[in-house]
């Protein structure tokens, strides 16, 4: 049974797509999957109950693939081509498809462990994600092989432990960073309240009280963050600045930051 918070993501992202059918025909194939919702709700549980993480479900994943989702439409209002695009390789809509995948299963290895688990994501992700492109273009190897290999690449590419070399790649890495306001803390939290390593990133999640994702003033992205407490800078500067840092998208993002009620500080 999906969260009210799980449909009123997926309808958002219903609603961005409306312009391109095949990637609207992907999601919809893909949120009526149930071994993927299987494995988004175990990677949950294995992460909040059994680990004390963060949240790296459902809702983590449709978030990342609706963050991504919106930078790519900004890349492409600004007149910046894809990495499929330039290379004459795919469509701006082929690389849509990757980043779609690569949001909605880069998290799936949580379900085994939070070591490696980018690898054992793209592992898992492989049947999903060759079924889902068969669905979704038939008739055309050319294009299940390319979107297959850069959803791949995303997905292992996320922590930003692996060199990564394609914009889509660049945009997922950014997309899983901005994922970090205190709803995504609330649960872990609320159950686990005995010190742990790893607690900052709760305490540090739980001050962020919203992020923006918006057309820039100086690059064609730019992400507003605004937080209750000074600790939020901790998730900033060691998880979103990192990822950010490591990502072939970095030139085409600006980035602040402030506590609510003060000026932000520009990061990028």
């Amino acid at each position: 049974m999906k969260s009210v918070k799980e449909v009123s993501i997926e309808a958002k992202i219903q609603k961005r797509l409306h312009n391109n059918p095949n990637c609207l025909k992907l999601v919809n194939y893909l949120f009526a999957d149930d071994e993927l919702q299987e494995l988004q709700d175990y990677a949950n549980n294995v992460s909040i109950k059994r680990l004390g993480y963060n949240d790296h479900g459902p809702v983590h994943m449709r978030q990342v693939a609706g963050n991504a989702i919106k930078m790519l439409n900004i890349l492409q209002d600004s007149g910046i081509k894809t990495s499929l695009e330039t290379e004459e390789t795919g469509t701006f809509e082929d690389s849509m498809c990757a980043v779609i995948l690569a949001g909605l299963m880069h998290d799936l290895g949580m379900s085994i462990g939070r070591q490696g688990h980018e690898d054992m994501s793209a592992m898992l992700a492989q049947p999903i994600i060759d079924r889902t492109l068969m669905h979704v273009f038939p008739d055309n190897l050319h294009k299940r092989v390319v979107i297959k290999s850069l959803a791949t690449e995303a997905i292992i590419g996320h922590m930003s432990t692996k060199k990564i070399h394609s914009i889509e790649a660049g945009i997922i890495l950014i997309a899983d960073g901005c994922d970090m306001t205190k709803g995504r803390a609330r649960i872990p939290l609320a159950i686990n309240h005995a010190p742990r390593v790893g607690d900052i990133h709760k305490y540090s999640a739980n001050a962020i009280n919203r992020i923006g994702i918006h057309h820039g003033d100086k690059k064609p992205i730019k992400i507003e963050i605004e937080m209750s407490s000074d600790v939020g800078f901790f998730q900033i500067e060691e998880v979103l600045l990192t990822k950010i840092n490591a990502s072939p998208a970095k030139e085409y993002v600006e980035l602040y930051a402030g506590v609510e009620g003060q000026e932000p500080k520009c990061y990028l």
